[in-house]
């Protein structure tokens, strides 16, 4: 079976001290889950990026990671997305996010993509702006009821709020979250209790399909509607944690699709997410090993 998979929202170069690389959360879920299943998947990106240089690049970067950028617009008015990266002594990032840019305009243009879709990653930081989340939201009501809609919540600086937060969550049947936005969430929707607890409130109150934790070093908790399964994580020399996260996703999205219990789901993830961190930037080409973990 030929699944397509979608990352809708930011695409943009992240600026990091040694260089610039590829990023945005969407943008590294459709690479990572290209990786994961390079014969059985059509991975699609949603965005928008400059008419300059550096969009005609991230343009050919795609397009040699063989991710379909027949929805990859061109915005004339606005520049392509950039992101300044600072590493503290951790490899952590902090993000100076410029705005406005191409991403903040990506148009109506892609319903029949969405009825087709097999699983759709989208986040908070691309609906900022009015135009993109209103795109987003209509490509959201549009896919199958049984698509696998993934809100990688994805929080940074101010570009959050409570309704889109709870709108999200409305439309997504997944949730991927970590610990510091798991506390911002709890807090914005007045829930209470430990890490577990806080995620099974917000799978219940909306009905979600899955909750994923990610812990950083200790690991991560998957809670499904019928089981659940912690992970203590993989011990990794750190490089950077650039896009460790969105890797992670890709893994759970491509085991979920394939039908893999969540144990080996956690596992895996945990071994993408682990790898990605002890190199640079948020796409590194996987081995073959784990590029064949859910073959």
């Amino acid at each position: 079976m030929l699944f397509k998979a979608i990352g809708i929202g930011e695409v943009l170069w992240d600026m990091l001290p040694e260089g610039k690389q590829l990023g945005g959360a969407p943008t590294n879920f459709a690479v990572h889950i290209r990786q994961l299943a390079t014969t059985k998947i059509d991975s699609h990106i949603i965005s928008c990026i400059g008419d300059d240089a550096f969009g005609q690049e991230i343009r050919t970067h795609l397009q040699h990671q063989k991710i379909n950028c027949e929805f990859l617009s061109i915005e004339p008015d606005h520049p392509t997305g950039r992101v300044d990266i600072a590493l503290n002594k951790t490899g952590s990032p902090t993000y100076t996010i410029n705005q406005p840019v191409a991403w903040d305009f990506i148009p109506d243009t892609a319903i029949e993509l969405a009825r087709q879709s097999s699983v759709v990653c989208f986040g908070s930081l691309a609906q900022r702006n009015v135009v993109s989340r209103t795109s987003i939201h209509r490509f959201l009501d549009n896919t199958p009821d049984d698509c696998l809609r993934v809100f990688d919540i994805n929080l940074r600086q101010h570009y959050y709020n409570r309704n889109v937060i709870e709108a999200s969550l409305q439309q997504a049947n997944i949730l991927k979250i970590n610990t510091e936005e798991l506390k911002i969430v709890a807090e914005l929707l007045q829930l209470k209790g430990n890490e577990q607890q806080l995620l099974q409130s917000i799978c219940t109150r909306f009905k979600l399909r899955l909750g994923i934790l990610t812990r950083g070093s200790k690991g991560s908790l998957l809670i499904g509607s019928k089981s659940m399964h912690l992970h203590p994580g993989k011990a990794v020399q750190v490089i950077d944690t650039v896009g460790a996260g969105d890797a992670f996703t890709a893994a759970v999205a491509i085991g979920l699709l394939k039908q893999f219990d969540l144990d080996y789901i956690n596992d895996c993830a945990n071994r993408v997410a682990a790898f990605v961190c002890s190199h640079k930037g948020a796409t590194p080409t996987l081995n073959q090993k784990l590029s064949r973990l859910f073959d």
